[in-house]
């Protein structure tokens, strides 16, 4: 597995995490971001990784700072 492989296996764990903790459906928070169930549903299984304004988006509409979203692709907490 390449490290982008992995870095959007984590990032799609844990923003389904963070969705589920906050009772959100896969389609509430798309329509909440101005995107689309597909979308979400592909960050999910880390098939895609968003960019920074998705990301800024993301973490706006799940009530956290980019910083928490993004934590797990902090290479250095990993070891």
């Amino acid at each position: 597995m390449t490290d982008r492989e992995i870095d959007g296996v984590l990032f799609g764990r844990h923003l389904r995490e963070l969705r589920l903790a906050r009772g959100l459906t896969q389609q509430q928070l798309a329509a909440m971001i101005d995107s689309n169930h597909p979308f979400i549903s592909n960050m999910e299984r880390g098939l895609t990784l968003p960019g920074l304004a998705m990301i800024v988006r993301l973490a706006y509409a799940l009530g956290c700072n980019v910083t928490a979203l993004v934590r797990p692709l902090d290479r250095r907490s990993r070891t």
